[in-house]
């Protein structure tokens, strides 16, 4: 599915950050309902041929999201979120570790620190989103590791959610 809707991905070396904006073609409580309820992000929230999986999630400050992408073999590879910092409908942040199935962070990747603002723009919601990383090497890391192709592809799988809504 081609998109008309705008994306930016910038790596800020110098700050050891990656800032991406995406417009999404769906009112702002759907999207942020997409983004924070387990259910809608399980359907989007990885890229093919990985499905998401989530064990568990607590979206509050202090709460935490255990999750999986599994691959076409079942293998699975677990990510944790913290988060840190909630304002409803405009703003969430969480650090995000690679880890084992209990939660227990895999320390060879080190974490990233996600801060995503929610804002509408006519009839789009915009989500920015900047995400820190400890060094440039990590940042470097993920960058090589498909960061961005991986991103851009959740984001494609998120549009075709909101338009079989419509």
């Amino acid at each position: 599915m081609e998109s008309n809707l705008a994306m930016s991905f910038t790596v800020d070396k110098e700050n050891k950050t990656v800032n991406i904006k995406r417009e999404f073609n769906a009112p702002l409580p759907n999207v942020w309902s997409a983004w924070t309820e387990p259910a809608i992000l399980d359907q989007w929230w990885a890229p093919a041929p990985f499905k998401s999986k989530t064990k568990s999630m607590d979206f509050k400050e202090g709460g935490r999201r255990l999750y999986a992408m599994v691959g076409l073999e079942g293998e699975e590879r677990w990510s944790s979120f913290d988060y840190t910092s909630i304002s409803p409908k405009t703003n969430f942040k969480y650090s995000s570790n690679f880890c084992d199935a209990d939660g227990n962070p895999n320390s060879a990747f080190g974490s990233s620190y996600w801060d995503l603002t929610f804002s509408e723009k006519g009839n789009l919601t915009v989500v920015d989103i900047a995400i820190k990383r400890d060094s440039l090497e990590e940042l470097e890391k993920i960058i090589e590791m498909g960061f961005k192709e991986g991103i851009t592809a959740t984001m494609q799988s998120l549009d075709k959610i909101f338009e079989a809504q419509k």
